[in-house]
C-alpha cells in the first residue's frame, strides 16, 4: 500500500468529495480560542473555518495524501457566509499539472458546498509535489 500520492500518481480533472461535517457552535468556540478571529455575525462563523475544516476533512478521503514539498500558492473566495448549524462537505478537482525535475506544480480547486449544494467558499491551492524516486541501477 503506498503511504503518498506522487506527481506521477496525479489525476488532472478527478474529482474527490469529502464526507460531511456539521459546523458547531463548539468548532467556532475551538477555532476563535486558538486564533481570536471573530465572527461578523452572531450565527455566522469566522470566513476563515470552514477552509480550516475542508482541509481536514481533505484527510478523509480514500487516496493517500499527496507528497507535498512545498505550498507555493492559495487563492481563496468567500461566496456565502456559513453558519452554524450548517453541514458542509467539499469538492476537490486537479485542474493542473506542470512536470519539474524532481517534482511538479499541482494546481488543486476546493469547492466548500453547504447541505443545500450551494457554494459556500472556493480555493486554489498550488502545491509542489514530490516524483517518485528512481531506483539506482546496482
Amino acid at each position: 500500500m503506498t503511504s503518498a500520492t506522487y506527481f506521477e500518481d496525479v489525476v488532472v480533472d478527478r474529482v474527490q468529495l469529502t464526507p460531511a461535517i456539521t459546523v458547531t457552535s463548539a468548532h467556532v468556540e475551538m477555532y476563535q480560542g486558538l486564533t481570536r478571529e471573530m465572527a461578523t455575525e452572531s450565527a455566522g462563523i469566522p470566513d476563515v473555518l470552514p477552509l480550516c475544516m475542508a482541509i481536514g476533512l481533505g484527510w478523509r478521503v480514500k487516496d493517500p495524501p499527496m507528497a507535498v514539498q512545498a505550498f507555493v500558492g492559495l487563492e481563496w473566495k468567500v461566496v456565502k457566509e456559513l453558519r452554524v448549524g450548517d453541514t458542509m462537505h467539499t469538492s476537490s478537482r486537479i485542474i493542473s499539472k506542470r512536470p519539474m525535475r524532481d517534482s511538479g506544480l499541482i494546481v488543486d480547486e476546493r469547492t466548500i458546498l453547504d447541505q443545500h449544494g450551494e457554494v459556500v467558499q472556493q480555493a486554489r491551492f498550488t502545491f509542489l509535489v514530490a516524483k517518485r524516486q528512481k531506483e539506482a541501477s546496482a
